[in-house]
């Protein structure tokens, strides 16, 4: 498929998609006992390594054979040959999806208009999936599936989740605020607390780490992605559950859905098929998750008050400590009694019930409800519901009612159920999760490899971090190359003021330091000493700086497409960071991303290329071989949106200001004196003004970091997070000043010039 010709882009510029099969997936062997291991972990401790590991090679590992366990246990698509098996539509599987929304939109009815404490146990129950709700989409736009037109339909359905840049307004922060708004208050998904707080049973747990691993391979697993996306928010689990209006509605992303399976349409080896399976296999888990939490709401409604008292005194019980010896229950320390609390609450509670604790005074009150309110000793333990339901056990104890049921009208319970409603977990749900658990823990990936990596020369290591996704064993050694390059930057702390666009030269920061230094550089260095071209070179020389410049262009924007994922959307910096990189890939128009743009004005000069993510690309002779440790340093960089954070959000200043000025028109001038499009810098020069384009914002999101940084760990750690920040925009000079830098590195080694 290529552009249409009313497009006014050049045929091959566009492609419909990247391809699609999984293929191999190379590993060092040390990943594979170490992603072991990883998945032996219990559900919840799983689910927390796949949200905070998304840099090493183990956790990549993990999450492949994560998707690959939850793909082949999922309900198949009819067999070819069969009458039913004819290639999916998008009507077709809208149908099958809005079937099963109608079958369970009665239980979730129920769910959202059960009780309060229910409802809110259900709530938390579905937070460690609601929130993840679109992660897949994370990584879906890199140098290795863009320009693509499925790509870029997908991102703007991510752009509209991730709140247009606006981290307040992504679907994340509007479900939290409408849990807020329902009583649930949770941490942030990253924190340690996050599953403790939902109370996450292993299925919630299990479901959670599938859509976390498939965001970790989303280039490779294409028409999975766009099949659970479908299905996922046109399904709107969350939306019936919370009563919200959904951020997709259906028909823009039924729309999506025809788009992606048009483009698989000629793609071998079942793409469409698997689209199909993704979207069978999200229904399940969903379906699998409705009933985990209306088999929750249901064993809540019929445990008794004392089952209910009885499960939070047992929660709590194991950290009570010495000092309840002095308080006596049943003639033996209570110390005591809560050590038996965790294998039989029940008996914690009848001991209570029959104390003095219990006993009303005459003015009203009890002495139990005295310590667990303010002032009290046991103060602060319980939290807001839980003192509630003391409260109201409290006083139904006194009164000698019974084992009531809370939060239902109907008759109470035999003993033979509430002992079953006070287990855990129904028994269908336990038994998917051990399911689950038994698949992942004895998977292999289709496609797995254990090799060396080896020493690839720039050409095969570029193909490799272009497709990390099939190269995770090149981490490490991308890992090394950014830190060497960005040792190598700090030349230019000391002699940075003498660059030609750029001045790395070291500075104590402070916010009006450095806007003092971004303006200084626009002013002095780009914008100052502008001057039409004085000497007009000639054609040759003009494609053949293009050729210099083509392979970092090819990879625009790269630093910064693993920045804002889940768990790591909270910041301002974030949010500001995601919007500079929307903008370069405009935004999911292709007509206007950046790396369209550089294709185009490549084609109209005659220089053919492969995509970088072929093959082909390694043996291509129309780039100079200079030209590769540029765009490899880009890509190292990207690959490390955690641990180089502050580095990105530098090189990303130093990227942003390049083409303004002097730089950019004379750029321009060249190439429309030799009738070559010039469109590349013209985007440029326009998005990147200094007055409130990327090149401000660059400078505005490295503020508005450190002051985060500032307001949680003081002053100190500001200076500490600068220096790596500004080691990121030297590594951005490092290549942009290659004649200075040439210079001082033969001083340094005691070369003659």
């Amino acid at each position: 498929m290529t552009a249409s010709p009313s497009s006014g882009l050049p045929p091959d510029t566009i492609d419909p998609l990247p391809p699609t099969r999984p293929g191999r997936f190379e590993f060092s062997p040390g990943a594979a006992p170490q992603a072991a291991a990883l998945l032996a972990l219990p559900a919840a401790d799983r689910y927390r390594r796949l949200l905070a590991d998304q840099e090493s090679e183990p956790a990549l590992l993990a999450a492949l054979r994560t998707v690959d366990a939850f793909l082949a246990g999922a309900p198949q698509p009819p067999r070819p040959g069969t009458a039913a098996a004819a290639p999916p539509t998008a009507d077709g599987i809208a149908a099958e999806v809005l079937a099963v929304r109608e079958e369970l939109s009665a239980t979730l009815g129920e769910l959202a208009a059960a009780p309060a404490g229910t409802r809110t146990a259900v709530l938390r129950q579905r937070a460690p999936v609601a929130l993840l709700g679109g992660c897949w989409l994370d990584t879906l736009s890199q140098p290795a599936t863009q320009p693509t037109t499925v790509v870029n339909r997908l991102f703007t359905h991510h752009f509209r989740l991730k709140g247009e840049g606006e981290p307040q307004r992504s679907a994340e922060q509007r479900r939290r605020r409408a849990l807020e708004d329902l009583g649930v208050l949770l941490p942030p998904l990253n924190s340690e607390a996050f599953l403790r707080e939902t109370q996450a049973r292993p299925l919630t747990a299990l479901h959670g780490s599938f859509y976390l691993a498939l965001s970790r391979f989303p280039a490779s697993f294409l028409p999975e992605v766009a099949g659970v996306h479908y299905a996922f928010h046109a399904l709107g689990v969350d939306d019936l559950l919370l009563g919200t209006p959904p951020v997709l509605d259906e028909p823009l992303l039924r729309g999506a859905l025809a788009d992606c399976l048009a483009a698989l349409v000629g793609e071998g080896g079942g793409a469409a098929g698997r689209l199909h399976t993704a979207v069978r296999l999200c229904l399940a888990l969903e379906r699998e998750h409705v009933a985990l939490l209306a088999g929750l709401a249901d064993r809540r409604r019929r445990l008794t008050l004392d089952q209910r008292v009885g499960r939070i005194l047992g929660r709590h019980a194991p950290y009570a400590g010495e000092q309840h010896r002095r308080v006596r229950l049943g003639g033996r320390p209570l110390s005591e009694a809560m050590e038996s609390c965790a294998a039989d609450p029940g008996t914690l509670v009848a001991l209570l019930k029959g104390s003095p604790q219990l006993r009303r005074r005459p003015d009203g009150g009890y002495p139990f409800l005295d310590a667990i309110a303010f002032g009290g000793p046991m103060f602060g333990i319980f939290d807001r519901e839980e003192a509630a339901t003391l409260r109201q056990w409290a006083e139904t104890a006194d009164r000698g009612t019974g084992p009531a049921v809370t939060e239902t009208a109907g008759p109470a319970t035999d003993e033979a159920a509430a002992d079953e409603a006070a287990t855990d977990e129904p028994a269908e749900s336990a038994a998917a999760a051990d399911r689950w658990s038994a698949a992942l823990t004895a998977h292999r990936a289709a496609g797995e490899v254990l090799a060396d990596p080896g020493t690839p020369g720039d050409r095969a290591l570029l193909r490799r971090l272009v497709d990390i996704e099939h190269f995770p064993g090149t981490l490490p050694l991308a890992r090394q190359r950014a830190l060497e390059t960005l040792d190598a930057a700090e030349i230019l702390f000391e002699h940075g003021a003498r660059g030609r666009c750029t001045d790395a030269e070291w500075f104590d920061y402070t916010p009006e330091r450095l806007i003092e230094r971004v303006e200084r550089i626009y002013w002095d260095k780009l914008v100052g000493s502008c001057r039409p071209v004085a000497r007009m070179p000639d054609r040759e020389q003009v494609v053949a700086g293009r050729r210099r410049a083509a392979l970092s262009h090819l990879v625009d924007g790269a630093w910064a497409y693993r920045t804002g994922n889940a768990g790591r959307f909270d910041r301002p910096a974030d949010g500001m960071l995601f919007a500079i990189y929307a903008d370069e890939m405009g935004r999911g128009d292709p007509r206007k991303n950046h790396l369209t743009l550089i294709r185009q004005v490549l084609a109209d000069m005659g220089i053919g290329l492969p995509h970088i993510r072929e093959e082909a690309f390694v043996e291509q002779v129309e780039l100079p071989d200079d030209s590769y440790p540029f765009a490899i340093h880009q890509l190292c960089l990207a690959l490390f949106p955690d641990t180089l954070y502050n580095e990105i959000l530098g090189f990303n200043l130093g990227a942003e200001m390049f083409g303004l000025g002097e730089l950019g028109l004379q750029q321009i001038e060249k190439l429309r004196h030799h009738g070559f499009d010039a469109c590349y810098e013209q985007a440029h020069l326009s998005i990147d003004n200094m007055s409130a384009g990327h090149a401000r914002q660059a400078a505005d999101l490295v503020v508005a970091h450190l002051d985060t940084v500032r307001r949680t760990s003081g002053a100190a750690a500001v200076q500490q997070e600068w220096r790596r920040v500004w080691r990121g925009y030297a590594s951005f000079a490092l290549f942009a000043e290659h004649r200075l830098v040439r210079v001082l590195t033969a001083r340094t080694q005691g070369s003659p010039r």
